[in-house]
């Protein structure tokens, strides 16, 4: 078999998310792409837990619904997923809980495994580990070898539970997992990447109020900080985080905060002093289900147009969308530049499918990031903070304390020098400064990849799609021979780009994971035309049978 899939179900505080990783890896070692989806609800304790791993010989973005192999840890998963099962899947579970499972399953005892082995109640993930090794064929040196590395505390207890797991169980010669030759490449979620990608754009600080989906980011940063010499600061709150970060910006210090839509909403105030101020920060927003709490642990792509809009006035942002892992990296990497060079805010949107899911990351997709200077005082002459003299609306930058220098920030309307100013003049020369400096910006991004495409390029019907769904997309469009289409910039949105991407395309379908077509919406503003739309909003990502599925309704 080429691709196999894997689910892993139990409660809330079973490490389900940690068991999933650790068979991720187990196919990363030997030669498999890697996609795995993390479904979980707001409970610390309790509630239904489950996360699918796939596993190809091909680059993947997305989950299918149905699964090679069911493991669960209670009753719920096994009756709330017999549906996924094929013909040929295998099933294991844990007997001390599951009383009724499916015919022709696997059951140990693994609770009493565990007791047995003297390891605590969380190492029966282990024994499911060993025994999914042994029924799919996987050696138990590789077995041995992950878990040594991917499990930290009490690995003995936690090798010998897995070894009865693995000698209790009969391999099954039709999914015996062979290796393959997919490049080795570390499998990682998407905020670790988006961390590692602003690590690689000169982070001095990290600024943030935990929020799901955007949490992970400040996690990893906090973990790394003392290794790359940053600060990372939980403030208490999203009011002071957008605040702080600019009090570091105006310190001369490359910043980015994270949030999601509800952190973002007590954000907006600031945004628009960023604005007025030119103050450069990068904002990590990563969408979940709203309006208000919503969903909290779920996710939509509902947000795009709030983002867009955000704060009073009229104002340069920055909007970046990636789709997958390389994209979130360079992005990353470039918006720290580009803020940085044009003083805007800008902001790097995801969701919580590109966030929280892990995938397999080939850096060699993502090397080729070219630096972005910003432009600096040379220290001749009285120094203006918002001098309008170097053309492209761009200010030279000096920080405090410099010498001969005062360095003003000011979120009134404000003269070249900073002081506050109302005359009609200067504040029409502030926003004739704003408008130009957007217009850089449109050139600058012209020389970048605002837009890209995948599937056949020569076909006459383009699936339109933006961040996470471009996996999903992207395998479909190779799949049935469409083009598919995804603008990575959506403010300001690159209209030349995208239009030479819909060169000879007649039929546009809008993919999206909103209720309202958002991409739908921004493309029409700007002359474009989606003639179709197919939309998801139960705050769940499209599978790729789901989304196979409405396609082909849509082109029958």
């Amino acid at each position: 078999m080429d691709e196999f899939s894997v689910l892993v179900g139990g409660r809330a505080g079973d490490g389900i998310n940690e068991a999933g990783m650790i068979i991720a890896r187990l196919f990363n070692q030997l030669g498999y792409c890697l996609y795995q989806y993390l479904d979980y609800p707001s409970l610390i304790r309790g509630g239904h837990n489950f996360t699918i791993v796939r596993a190809s010989d091909k680059k993947i973005g997305a989950h299918r619904d149905e699964v090679n192999f069911l493991l669960a840890l209670n009753q719920e998963t096994i009756d709330r997923h017999k549906w996924r099962l094929m013909e040929s899947s295998v099933v294991i579970y844990d007997s001390d809980e599951v009383k009724s499972p499916v015919a022709g399953g696997f059951g140990l005892p693994l609770k009493t495994i565990a007791k047995d082995a003297g390891a605590p109640p969380i190492a029966k993930n282990a024994g499911l580990i060993g025994a999914f090794s042994k029924a799919s064929g996987i050696e138990w040196d590789v077995t041995e070898q992950v878990l040594r590395k991917e499990i930290p505390k009490s690995i003995d207890e936690n090798l010998e539970v897995a070894r009865r797991g693995y000698s209790r169980i009969d391999g099954d010669d039709r999914l015996r997992v062979e290796k393959r030759s997919y490049p080795c490449c570390p499998v990682i979620t998407g905020n670790e990447l988006i961390g590692l990608g602003l690590l690689r754009g000169g982070l001095d600080a990290y600024v943030a109020y935990p929020m799901t989906p955007s949490s992970g980011v400040l996690h990893f940063l906090a973990k790394v900080a003392s290794d790359f010499s940053i600060r990372v600061v939980h403030p208490e709150n999203e009011i002071a985080v957008i605040l702080m970060a600019q009090g570091f910006a105006y310190a001369g210090k490359r910043v980015a905060l994270g949030t999601s839509g509800g952190g973002f909403c007590l954000m907006t105030e600031g945004m628009s002093l960023a604005g007025m101020a030119e103050m450069p920060l990068v904002v990590v927003v990563s969408m979940r289900a709203g309006p208000s709490t919503g969903v909290p642990t779920y996710t939509a792509q509902s947000d795009l147009h709030f983002v867009m809009n955000a704060g009073q006035g009229e104002f340069t942002r920055l909007v970046i969308a990636p789709g997958d892992l390389e994209q979130a990296y360079f992005w990353s990497a470039t918006s720290l530049d580009l803020a940085w060079k044009y003083q805007v805010p800008a902001i790097l949107l995801s969701d919580k499918t590109l966030s929280e899911s892990a995938y397999s990351f080939n850096l060699e997709e993502a090397r080729d990031i070219h630096e972005i200077a910003p432009v600096l005082w040379d220290g001749v002459g009285d120094y203006r903070r918002y001098a309008r003299t170097l053309g492209g609306g761009i200010s030279p930058l000096a920080f405090p304390p410099i010498s001969g220098a005062v360095v003003k920030a000011n979120g009134y309307a404000h003269l070249e020098s900073g002081i506050t100013a109302e005359d009609a003049g200067e504040v029409k020369a502030v926003q004739d400064k704003s408008l130009l400096k957007e217009k850089s910006l449109i050139e600058e991004l012209e020389g970048l990849p605002a837009v890209k495409t995948y599937g056949d390029e020569g076909s006459s019907a383009a699936l339109l799609c933006w961040g996470s769904n471009k996996g999903v997309c992207a395998e479909l469009g190779d799949k049935y021979g469409l083009r598919v289409v995804q603008p990575v910039i959506m403010n300001p949105f690159p209209t030349s780009q995208f239009n030479e991407a819909l060169q000879g395309v007649e039929r546009t379908i809008s993919v999206e994971t909103n209720s309202t077509g958002q991409l739908a919406r921004l493309i029409r503003s700007c002359g474009f035309e989606a003639d179709d739309l197919i939309l998801k909003y139960d705050a769940r990502p499209f599978s790729v049978d789901d989304l196979e599925e409405r396609i082909l309704e849509v082109t029958r």
